[in-house]
């Protein structure tokens, strides 16, 4: 089912429904200590009866006007959707796909890379063209993806001192910063089509939280033929660099263009956002430019 995380106590409103009180647990998942309601725990036909909610309403208020309006998708039916869109549009629906905790539920016997593989090829986005990408913050679960599947794929990195979950589990010593070192690109370029760096490694900010100078993550990344898809632009002052955010109410929008420019400037291939309207409309300023 596609969710954001196996932990859907903020995005559905099972916290509402009385006959799922009993499936409230607490569970470690990648060395975080979680209390709620969690996928792995239903049946397909009981996360089909729940209904989709804002994850942070204090932020987006707006978008409470929705919830309850859809349900939990399975993976298999935005694969329809976008088959059938693709077709209206007479142009092709990308999607970025990413497998949420892989290490952990494999743990559980619910591996996700061969049923995602099996899905993609069914609807032919198997193909290196294929217009889809498949990502990861574990290196090894889009190294399993390369070897079942030709779809690009594409490997997050969080923070530079942080550590993928696969290798805090298998023992590998390595950090983000390690791989994004000459030698780690040239290595997730033997699987991966590209990285989604979080956008501080792209542009660090400084103590201020305005925008530093930029590394040479882009150029080093590009060197070894990676493209670059950061995450993630958000409007909100909350999580804009100081210099564009605009008034004192940290849930207003700030200067989101400025912001974008500063980031499309540095040759990014692309960039997460939670606005997609404004992220577009930004992008094609960038390229007129």
């Amino acid at each position: 089912v596609c969710r954001h995380e196996n932990d859907i106590t903020g995005t559905t409103d099972v916290a509402d429904r009385p006959e799922f009180a009993g499936r409230k647990a607490t569970k470690s998942i990648d060395g975080v200590r979680l209390t709620g309601w969690f996928t792995e725990d239903f049946t397909l036909a009981e996360l089909k009866t729940l209904r989709a909610t804002e994850r942070i309403p204090g932020t987006r208020q707006h978008s409470t006007l929705y919830n309850g309006r859809w349900d939990v998708p399975t993976f298999e039916e935005v694969l329809r959707w976008a088959d059938q869109a693709g077709k209206e549009r007479v142009e092709p629906v990308w999607l970025h796909v990413e497998t949420k905790h892989p290490t952990y539920f494999r743990s559980l016997g619910l591996g996700l890379e061969e049923p995602l593989a099996r899905l993609l090829r069914k609807y032919r986005r198997d193909r290196a063209t294929s217009p889809l990408f498949v990502q990861s913050f574990e290196p090894t679960s889009i190294q399993k993806l390369h070897r079942l599947v030709a779809t690009p794929g594409v490997v997050l990195l969080s923070g530079a001192g942080t550590r993928p979950w696969d290798f805090v589990e298998s023992g590998d010593p390595r950090t983000v910063a390690d791989l994004i070192t000459p030698a780690g690109l040239k290595e997730i370029a033997r699987y991966a089509k590209g990285i989604g760096p979080t956008l501080d490694l792209v542009i660090p900010r400084r103590a201020d939280g305005s925008l530093g100078t930029p590394s040479t993550l882009v150029a080093d990344a590009h060197a070894k033929g990676l493209i670059l898809h950061p995450y993630t632009m958000r409007n909100e002052n909350q999580f804009l660099p100081a210099e564009f955010r605009r008034g004192t109410d940290p849930h207003a929008y700030g200067d989101a263009f400025g912001a974008f420019r500063a980031y499309f400037e540095t040759g990014i291939d692309g960039i997460f956002s939670d606005q997609c309207d404004t992220a577009l409309l930004a992008a094609a300023e960038h390229r007129r430019r």
